[in-house]
């Protein structure tokens, strides 16, 4: 799901031309306080929640048939992220089959697809965008034994060759439902095609599988105070401080790993002192990123582009020395006055709750960083 290449980067940067040592780094933080200098915010994280269905592999289909299938009911979440690898125009499709012995309702409570396109960071951004906004109040009703789309358009859309079709949907089933995702031929109807569609092997990313627990929750522990902890940050989706989910893929009953942890929906709870105002940014540490996020504070919640100021960001923070990386992973980090940040706003004082989730065609992991304001900074920014 990353570009240029799938895997997510492991080069973690935010941290530029400084050679440090962990060592190093420490006595920087001990005895000369380092006004660049960034330390881990303790966190709790937990994961709750219904089923993630996540296709994306192969990401570049080459020819028509099944993507990813499996049976769920209750709370699920469908990620499919697919590109057109072929040299006709397709069909991408998600058939939902009433596997119960009654009558099923799959209803439909949030979610998005994009136009296909050959833009793959704006077609994520897209739909990140429209998935933190939108709300849906639609109903699928299954008669025993029946089957159906799960939204029409997403199957109306047809895909060009080197297009991306992206989507993500919120669902809940009352009873027992089967739901493929699938490349068909233009003409032909996926309800009738899925019947002698064969089940396509995976790339050798092989990111696709069944995930439970499909939310997560990450509450830091302590209270932020600017003018005691300086520069703070929370590290998301870079296996070390924040795991990947892990899953099983259905076609074949082989483990899987969801690197990057696309689908999964994070609520990250933070507190500010009463009086004290933070800074708070998003910096991408693996490349290209682009997306969207949800903050609600003071009552209010709205939608944040990350960047908001361009498609995206990431490509010219530059890669940190290994040293610097071994002292991050400790806790210890620097802020380089290189690192590229999208601003998610400033908040005084109280509660701040950040939605978030891995965009797709963006590399990972990312920094939450919280950041001491002055008052000259202050009045250059809107204040939420």
């Amino acid at each position: 799901m990353n570009l240029p290449k799938k895997f997510l980067s492991i080069a973690l940067l935010l941290t530029a031309f400084f050679t440090f040592n962990v060592a190093e780094a420490k006595n920087v933080f001990e005895e000369n306080r380092d006004p660049n200098l960034m330390r881990k915010l303790e966190v709790k994280s937990s994961d709750k929640g219904g089923i993630l269905l996540f296709s994306d592999s192969p990401e570049s289909v080459h020819e028509d048939g099944i993507l990813y299938s499996d049976t769920v009911k209750g709370d699920a979440r469908l990620l499919f992220y697919h590109l057109n690898a072929t040299n006709t125009d397709k069909k991408i499709a998600v058939v939902v089959e009433n596997l119960s012995n009654k009558k099923n309702v799959v209803k439909i409570s949030r979610g998005v697809v994009s136009e296909p396109g050959a833009n793959y960071l704006q077609v994520g951004k897209n739909v990140q965008s429209e998935y933190m906004q939108e709300t849906f109040n639609y109903s699928l009703y299954l008669e025993k034994d029946a089957k159906d789309l799960l939204i029409e358009d997403v199957s109306n859309h047809l895909v060009k060759p080197s297009q991306l079709l992206y989507g993500i949907y919120d669902f809940h089933a009352t009873g027992e439902v089967r739901v493929t995702v699938l490349m068909c031929p233009q003409k032909e109807n996926p309800l009738e095609f899925i019947i002698d569609a064969k089940t396509l092997p995976k790339d050798e990313h092989r990111l696709r599988g069944t995930f439970t627990k499909m939310n997560r929750t990450i509450n830091v522990k302590k209270t932020y105070d600017p003018d005691k902890d300086g520069i703070g940050y929370v590290m998301l989706a870079d296996n070390v401080n924040d795991l990947y989910k892990k899953g099983i893929d259905m076609t074949d009953g082989s483990t899987t790993e969801n690197y990057g942890n696309y689908g999964i929906i994070y609520t990250i709870n933070l507190n500010i002192k009463n009086g004290k105002k933070a800074r708070i940014c998003l910096t991408p540490l693996g490349g290209y990123y682009a997306g969207a996020m949800r903050v609600t504070y003071n009552g209010e919640t709205k939608k944040i582009l990350t960047p908001d100021d361009r498609i995206y960001f990431g490509d010219k923070t530059p890669r940190e020395p290994e040293s610097v990386k071994k002292a991050r992973e400790r806790g210890v980090s620097f802020l380089s006055n290189v690192a590229e940040l999208a601003e998610l706003g400033i908040y005084e004082g109280g509660k701040v709750t950040f939605e978030y989730s891995p965009p797709g065609a963006s590399n990972l992991p990312v920094h939450l960083i919280l950041l001491p304001v002055d008052e000259e900074s202050s009045n250059d920014k809107e204040k939420q």
